[in-house]
């Protein structure tokens, strides 16, 4: 047995241990006062806030809302918080009567999207409302989808374009043809390479981990809510650790007890 074990357990990695009790033990605590109806405050995202004057527009002039949720496979981590979006947004869309249209590449992505459109129109008390075709399989070929996607874009004119998750090369395909049509655009992803394109062409982007920060911006659910909650106070904690850890290891160096205790070894 390594010296740094104490019947099987790991003690080097007591700092770990540490990180996850406190996180969940917050999660726990925000949770709690969250569903004894405390308020929290969240910083305003521009791009969030914009949604709902561009689902009014769209619904003035009559024309839908295009709703893309990435080019990743449903256990991506951007694509579960691209769908988690879209439950809100299409619960909007069917309380302002416009029609939503959702562009997959992924067929699973397809199918969960389908459920989660149904499910909001059912919350919105306009279950006849939904429409199945409309949430739809383009290919699984990335151009092809960007292809077919724009082939939307150009024939049924969205009035605005929602581009929520992991994209790659075809962001700015998508993007560019839908600044020609004249569509409201907000586009959100974490993929730092494609943010630049999103910028240039859309009228709002969430950066990063505004993503998200956007389901639990829309839904106000608590679990969503306690999650971002102990997420922030979690990295405001590795702050205060880094600049306590900078000023310990400038006076002990090597020898920095509170440094040798944050290393895995």
């Amino acid at each position: 047995m390594d010296a740094s074990e104490t019947f099987g357990f790991h003690t080097d990695r007591l700092s770990v241990l540490l990180f996850i009790a406190v996180f969940f033990g917050l999660v726990a605590w925000f949770l709690w006062r969250t569903r004894r109806g405390a308020q929290f405050y969240i910083r305003r995202i521009p791009g969030i806030d914009a949604i709902e004057d561009a689902l009014g527009r769209a619904t003035e002039m009559g024309r839908p809302v295009l709703y893309v949720p990435g080019v990743e496979e449903m256990y991506d981590i951007q694509t579960i918080a691209s769908v988690l979006i879209l439950g809100p947004v299409a619960e909007r869309i069917a309380r302002y009567g416009a029609d939503l249209i959702v562009s997959c590449m992924i067929p699973f992505v397809m199918t969960v999207s389908q459920e989660v459109v149904k499910q909001s129109y059912s919350n919105a008390g306009r279950p006849e409302a939904f429409k199945q075709d409309n949430i739809r399989y383009i290919s699984y070929e990335q151009f092809a989808f960007a292809a077919g996607t724009n082939g939307i874009m150009m024939r049924e004119r969205p009035a605005t374009n929602f581009f929520f998750g992991r994209f790659y090369a075809e962001s700015l395909m998508l993007a560019e043809t839908g600044l020609q049509t004249g569509a409201v655009q907000i586009a959100a992803t974490a993929e730092i390479s494609q943010l630049p394109f999103f910028i240039v062409t859309c009228d709002f982007t969430l950066l990063g981990e505004e993503l998200f920060a956007a389901s639990a911006y829309l839904s106000k659910e608590p679990k969503l809510l306690s999650t971002l909650k102990a997420a922030d106070w979690t990295k405001v904690a590795v702050i205060g650790l880094i600049l306590i850890g900078v000023v310990t290891h400038t006076i002990w160096a090597d020898a920095d007890p509170f440094f040798n205790w944050f290393t895995v070894k």
